[in-house]
């Protein structure tokens, strides 16, 4: 099967579980577990795709300026900066480090 087919296949199957959102009773989205669970998911989803992009390149686990820019950020989240300052930060981490290295 071609390329083709699987990006269209994807794209269905993405239509189709939008669509069936839709179709949820809105008594079950107001139910409070309801909200609890997707307030997890989020914070989950949220971990695993810096998880990701940190430790990730290409087939394997590495170590490299991303890790010191997730640190540096990290630290201005905890002196409670601005999110701009918390970006330029994590940026000018990684510059220094690759710089460096």
């Amino acid at each position: 099967m071609s390329l083709w087919f699987w990006v269209l296949a994807a794209c269905a199957a993405v239509y189709a579980t939008k669509l069936l959102g839709y179709l949820v009773p809105q008594s079950w989205l107001v139910h409070p577990a309801v909200g609890r669970v997707s307030a997890m998911l989020t914070i989950g989803l949220l971990a695993a795709l810096v998880a990701m992009n940190t430790f990730s390149a290409e087939a394997s686990v590495t170590i490299d300026a991303r890790l010191g820019a997730l640190l540096a950020a990290a630290l201005a989240l905890l002196l409670r900066a601005p999110f701009i300052v918390v970006v330029l930060v994590g940026a000018g981490a990684a510059a220094g480090i690759r710089a460096l290295g």
